[in-house]
């Protein structure tokens, strides 16, 4: 990226450090995206049912992004996302989600082989469905999902993880090898879910959802949706929500994004729009910045994980120390060669980023 390097950044690991940008060119449109120490995962966007996902990851001897695998999916998903670790950073090393037609959640058995867990399904008295437009898992508490629909509602799912026995133990020593052969290979974790809740959160369509770190970081979630108002939810509370901001030309609102580092704070932006609002959830229905200086349509937002006042707006990086004075122009640029629909901030080498445009995706360091 043009500019000065963020201090305080960790690169990565063995060949991350070799190279400024890497490139990986998938075989179809590219849009979700997500990655955490383990890899990236790519989801297609083909106006079809047959699409897909792969798993990406750098190759450090060749020193380049490569497939390892491909997996199919119904229909495009609108979000790819890790399983949150305990500490709520890395991810799961084994677990994913995808939103699309329904909310589905993934082992990953190897490099090269990933197998359905589970499908969620709140409507299961009808053959029709209400696409989901997004969804969060809490860092918190991971046994807590939460997924937005073009129904106007938001549903927050529970999700049960147990142990079975795949089948009786032929091995008869009881070595300290033997014993971890047996863990390892007779006995699998099983994922199941239900609802918890569901409630209509939006006079419209719901677009995106995302918990936030307030109260303890469990229970506390915003929406936005197509009526263009931003609305913070408490799970222990329910009977009413608080209208944060409210677009004044009631234009959709397609994103939003806490601080990782300081829950006060939100960034979202409207359809069609080349700036992003910046609100401080202490001062409602008031932003605190506007990030313009975009050339066109503002697409995906990610803060810093590692910094409160830094964050990324489609392929510009931002300094927010000087809030509430206005914040003119981004710190860092980057010109990407297609229009960028999707950003990823990694929490695992905080010195990246992932864009995606057009077939690409692009890993920056910054």
């Amino acid at each position: 990226m043009q500019g000065h390097h963020l201090s305080g950044q960790a690169g990565g690991g063995g060949g991350h450090k070799k190279k400024e940008i890497y490139k990986y060119e998938a075989p179809w449109p590219v849009y979700s995206m997500n990655w955490s120490a383990f890899g990236w995962r790519l989801g297609s966007f083909v106006e079809e049912y047959n699409n897909k996902l792969q798993i990406v990851a750098l190759d450090d001897e060749r020193g380049e992004l490569t497939c390892r695998s491909t997996f199919d999916h119904p229909y495009p998903t609108t979000r790819i996302m890790w399983m949150p670790d305990s500490k709520g950073s890395a991810g799961s090393a084994d677990l994913l989600a995808t939103s699309g037609d329904y909310l589905r959640v993934w082992r990953v058995v190897s490099d090269t082989e990933t197998k359905l867990e589970c499908l969620l399904n709140n409507n299961k008295n009808s053959d029709f469905c209400a696409p989901l437009t997004s969804f969060d898992w809490n860092e918190v508490d991971p046994n807590i999902l939460g997924t937005s629909s073009i129904d106007t509602t938001c549903t927050i799912w529970g999700l049960e993880l147990f142990s079975v026995i795949l089948c009786d133990d032929p091995l008869n020593s009881n070595s300290a090898t033997f014993r971890a052969y047996r863990l390892a290979r007779w006995w699998a974790r099983v994922v199941s879910g239900h609802v918890k809740t569901q409630l209509i959160a939006h006079d419209k369509e719901v677009y995106d959802i995302a918990f936030s770190r307030q109260g303890g970081g469990r229970d506390m979630f915003a929406s936005v949706g197509a009526d263009g108002s931003v609305r913070m939810f408490d799970l222990r509370h329910l009977e009413h929500s608080t209208i944060i901001y409210e677009d004044p030309g009631h234009s959709p609102l397609l994103r939003l994004a806490w601080n990782r580092q300081d829950p006060n704070y939100l960034a979202t932006f409207a359809m069609d729009a080349s700036e992003v609002i910046v609100l401080d959830t202490r001062v409602p229905c008031t932003p605190v910045a506007r990030l313009t200086n975009h050339r066109a349509c503002v697409n995906g937002l990610a803060w810093a994980p590692h910094s409160a006042c830094h964050i990324c707006t489609a392929a510009l990086i931002w300094d927010l120390q000087q809030m509430p004075r206005a914040v003119e122009d981004p710190i860092l640029a980057y010109t990407a060669a297609g229009e960028i629909n999707q950003i990823q901030w990694s929490s695992a080498h905080n010195g990246w980023i992932g864009i995606c445009y057009g077939n690409c995706l692009e890993i920056l360091r910054v």
